[in-house]
């Protein structure tokens, strides 16, 4: 199956494993005001500062205890700052690996040359069946020629491959026979005992059966010719035959009937009695040796005859036309076979990468989601470490009021405001968002109309391939028989 190019790399880019784009509700650590106050002993080094009226009520500027705490909070923003921000550019990074532009321009570009490949597929495909249809008609010109020019208005006889199959194994089974009766009666005869009885055996059956059945295929067929001449040689070749056959199997009789006998040169004793005396055999056995032999060889002569037609030259030009069709008719099957297959893939293929465009939809509006809450998360947890710091601050402040002897500075009074990090800003807008998933839908729809397109070529295409039987007609009606 030929994959259309262009399909192939539009599935190239399909993304089957999205990613789970949830914040985690814990993504960043929640602070413990009174594990830090303990580790910092804020109650403790309040009191003892307290006493010794420090900070001065005059003082302006944080002391060194409430600049610990502020460090101590600053320390926490700037480690969940840096996590911030290498989620933020993980998120941006996952949502600009998406592609969308260069699917949307691949999808322009190669969705319409899937559809031209299609068609370059079924244009190749047509051009073949031209060539094998009008072989086809050729060699069925030459049958029609050959029954005109021999005036047969009757079917070819063409043996199947089972038939001729079965016609061999007769055959063969024809010559174990022959070899095994061969054997059995001449291995007396033969001076080197079963071994020579043996190959002689296996000579006369190859004589008997093997070239009997060659005469029978190429040379008494030719009395059904219609050339007188070609007539001739049949008749001549059958006449030939038989007496290669009556002769043949006498000789083996006359060998038979030697057997026991210790004559020296047997084979001259043979060729002699053929010659003054062929029917001089007095042994039954012999005679019957005889008729089982030419059975034999008949029965052969008969097979090759028969395996294909009797008429000379008839079932080679129908097998020819036979074979013809075969290949032709296979050819049509299998490229129709092949578009189908490519149809259906370029069809699969387009609706996967419709799929997919749905699912980096999706993906990307999860990205946008995470985002804001990450976003949300961030500040929530700035605002969560101002409360921190103020009520850490508080508790030094505190203890350091309760232990002191003169005015507290009047800055305890003033609220904490944390130096908070900037959010960073998305830079899809909502007017963006929607024109991506009108762009989405755009592509799903050419997606859609490009599949139907490649059908409709599919259709067409075989309707075409079709039509050449009516542009290239058949030049004769002649029928089979199958044997």
């Amino acid at each position: 199956m030929a994959r259309s190019s262009a399909i192939s790399k539009l599935l190239a880019g399909l993304q089957r494993a999205p990613h789970d784009y949830t914040v985690p509700t814990s993504i960043f650590p929640s602070l413990s005001v009174d594990r830090i106050a303990a580790d910092l002993r804020l109650t403790e080094k309040g009191a003892e500062r307290g006493k010794e009226n420090e900070p001065p009520s005059a003082s302006a500027a944080f002391d060194d205890v409430e600049n610990l705490i502020i460090e101590r909070i600053e320390t926490e923003k700037r480690a969940v700052s840096a996590s911030y921000h290498d989620q933020i550019q993980t998120y941006d990074g996952r949502r600009d690996s998406l592609h969308f532009e260069e699917r949307f321009s691949e999808i322009r570009q190669l969705a319409p040359q899937a559809v031209a490949d299609f068609r370059v597929e079924a244009a190749q495909g047509r051009d073949e069946l031209h060539l094998l249809r009008r072989t086809l008609v050729e060699a069925e010109r030459d049958r029609d020629a050959f029954r005109e020019r021999h005036g047969i208005k009757r079917a070819a006889k063409v043996s199947s491959n089972n038939s001729k199959a079965l016609s061999f194994a007769i055959l063969a089974a024809l010559f174990v026979g022959e070899t095994v009766v061969n054997g059995a009666f001449l291995s007396k005869a033969n001076e080197q005992g079963l071994l020579g009885g043996v190959v002689q055996a296996v000579s006369f059956a190859l004589l008997n059966v093997l070239v009997s059945f060659a005469i029978g295929l190429g040379v008494v067929s030719m009395i059904n010719h219609r050339n007188v001449l070609m007539k001739l040689v049949g008749l001549v070749g059958l006449a030939g035959y038989l007496g290669f056959a009556v002769y043949l199997n006498l000789a083996m009789a006359h060998t038979r009937e030697l057997s026991g006998h210790f004559i020296v040169d047997s084979g001259v004793e043979v060729m002699r009695r053929l010659i003054e005396a062929p029917l001089s055999i007095s042994d039954v056995t012999s005679w019957i040796f005889f008729a089982v032999g030419l059975t034999f060889s008949v029965f052969a002569m008969l097979k090759g005859l028969t395996l294909n037609d009797t008429y000379p030259g008839y079932s080679a030009v129908e097998t020819a036309r036979l074979q013809a069709q075969a290949r032709y008719t296979t050819r049509k099957s299998d490229l129709i076979d092949n578009l189908r297959e490519i149809r259906d893939e370029v069809s699969e293929g387009m609706k996967d990468i419709g799929r997919d465009l749905s699912v980096k939809r999706g993906e990307f509006d999860s990205i946008l989601q995470a985002r804001a809450r990450l976003n949300a998360a961030f500040t929530d947890f700035q605002s969560q470490l101002e409360r921190a710091a103020i009520s850490l601050l508080s508790i030094y402040r505190e203890a350091n009021r309760r232990a002191r002897s003169d005015q507290q500075p009047e800055r305890f009074s003033y609220p904490f405001s944390l130096d908070r990090s900037p959010i960073v800003a998305d830079t899809v807008s909502e007017t963006a968002g929607a024109d991506l998933r009108k762009s989405i839908a755009e592509s799903q729809e050419m997606l859609s109309a490009q599949a139907e397109s490649v059908n409709a070529e599919f259709e067409a295409a075989v309707a075409r391939y079709h039509q050449i039987d009516d542009i290239i007609p058949e030049a004769g009606n002649g029928a089979t028989q199958k044997g």
